[in-house]
């Protein structure tokens, strides 16, 4: 039995968590200053690249990269067409 994008288990968690972290994102585009975000995920993802010291973490990159990226136009069109289902067309 094949599985389409978008079934099991796995993906009801992804979109659950999405759900709940969207006003979060919305409420930290509109508040917080572009340079800033971008500053902030290049100063994480330069703690990942740290990551063998005690405090900081392998975990600091993704997050350094998914901050950075809020800003980034190309991003967030390729994560916007992403989560469309297949064939549908393209909203603006």
């Amino acid at each position: 039995m094949s599985c389409d994008w978008g079934c099991g288990p796995v993906n009801e968690l992804w979109t659950k968590a999405r759900d709940k972290l969207r006003p979060l994102r919305a409420r930290i585009r509109r508040n917080v200053p572009r340079g800033l975000r971008i500053f902030v995920g290049l100063l994480l993802i330069a703690g990942g690249v740290l990551g063998f010291l005690p405090i900081l973490g392998f975990w600091m990159i993704p997050l350094g990269v998914m901050v950075a990226a809020m800003d980034v136009q190309l991003f967030r069109r390729w994560w916007r067409r992403r989560a469309q289902p297949p064939g549908k067309p393209d909203q603006k």
